[in-house]
């Protein structure tokens, strides 16, 4: 796929919220190597109806949740509701036929001003699993606005982690938003803001975060005028740490991935990355969401029917628009560290259902959100600072130009 094409693909999966919250997943990834699966006969996953719908915004508190199956079982459901990087589980329970999952509270009402995510997996009769992810949004009180934001609350990251706040409306007014929004650090460490158009502000310090680091964010929104007669409605202080370094280039063209923990080479992994017309961004890369399990849908990045996985193992989303690195059991052993065979994601050697004892399994079981991911050699170009939490690719003073309160 051409430069040009690709970059249009990114834009239109843009609109797809990632952010928010930690390992929060999305509907549907896109990329993969080879094509298998297609035209099969459909799992029970591939019907998993999930209400509300994905992307939904504006739901009202009266709104139905519910996760159903045409046939199969449901396995497992898990709902999140995230609200000031707060996660809150919504308990729920299975019906005894295993087609359907609603809250276990009948009377249960979405809380407004709220992120909701809904993680799924259904088995057929043969004890094949299918999963799918979701994500809506609840009603804002219209004069009001909220930034939904990452990290989370008292969680350890990796020394590549951006804190990044996504608007629910238009900031026009970013110098008086920016400066409500402040964050401490211990040891200090400056740090500057950085906004990718009026909906999206993010944060980072210079060079990555030191191991250890306390980090505090303080957030004073609340009536906050983000654009004429629109307040904001948050008032939030929470805190996270920033664990090990962890930090891994991989090289598309040697077909490798080095691993380094704390400045100390820890592995030198086998990989298989973007094919020659579908390629991977150079760039620094960071860590945004880690699944277990995913499905991976070319028609969601525009590749058609081309393929259509619904059990990736081990997938860690890198970008935005669809990047992965992930585990991946279809393709020859042989590939790994030979050939470059993807839509653009780095696939690493895994087994059906995923093991701990594959290098996919090995390396997801070390990562955490936040940690960086750096391809070189590739023949794309490098991946936008805006395309998931990619501002590390702006220099320090790029970066600081883009502040509201240069």
């Amino acid at each position: 796929m051409n430069h040009e094409a690709k970059r249009a693909r990114a834009a239109w999966i843009a609109v797809l919220t990632w952010a928010g919250l930690f390992t929060v997943p999305v509907v549907l990834t896109g990329c993969s190597g080879g094509m298998p699966f297609i035209g099969d006969d459909r799992a029970p996953g591939d019907a998993i109806r999930i209400a509300p719908e994905d992307g939904a915004t504006n739901v009202g508190a009266d709104s139905e949740l519910k996760v159903t199956v045409p046939d199969g079982r449901i396995e497992r459901v898990k709902v999140t509701r995230t609200e000031d990087a707060e996660r809150r589980e919504v308990p729920g329970r299975i019906a005894e036929d295993g087609r359907s999952w609603s809250p276990r509270d009948s009377g249960y009402r979405l809380g407004l001003a709220g992120k909701y995510t809904v993680e799924a997996v259904a088995v057929d009769g043969d004890g094949h699993r299918s999963a799918r992810s979701t994500t809506f949004t609840t009603l804002v009180p219209k004069d009001r606005f909220i930034g939904y934001f990452k990290p989370e609350n008292r969680s350890t990251v990796g020394t590549g982690m951006i804190v990044s706040f996504d608007f629910n409306r238009p900031v026009t007014r970013r110098a008086e938003v920016e400066k409500a929004i402040r964050i401490t650090t211990e040891p200090e460490v400056e740090v500057a803001g950085h906004w990718f158009g009026r909906n999206r502000l993010d944060f980072r310090p210079e060079e990555y975060w030191e191991p250890g680091t306390e980090v505090t964010v303080d957030v004073a929104l609340r009536d906050v005028e983000g654009a004429p007669g629109v307040y904001g409605s948050q008032r939030k202080k929470v805190t996270f740490t920033v664990g090990r370094s962890q930090t891994s280039v991989v090289d598309a063209a040697a077909h490798t991935m080095e691993v380094r923990r704390d400045g100390e080479m820890v592995s030198t992994v086998p990989v298989t990355a973007g094919a020659e017309t579908t390629t991977t961004y150079n760039g620094k890369m960071v860590v945004s969401e880690l699944h277990d399990v995913t499905r991976m849908d070319g028609s969601t990045v525009g590749f058609g029917g081309e393929y259509d996985i619904k059990d990736v193992p081990h997938a860690i989303r890198l970008t935005k628009s669809g990047t992965f690195l992930h585990g991946n059991y279809w393709e020859s052993p042989d590939i790994f560290g030979s050939e470059n065979t993807s839509h653009g994601c780095i696939g690493l050697r895994d087994v059906k259902g995923g093991s701990s004892d594959t290098p996919a399994g090995w390396f997801f079981e070390r990562t955490l959100v936040g940690d960086v991911v750096e391809v070189v050699n590739s023949t794309d170009t490098t991946v936008a600072p805006d395309n998931g939490l990619g501002g590390w690719n702006l220099g320090w003073p790029q970066w600081k130009a883009g502040s509201a309160l240069r």
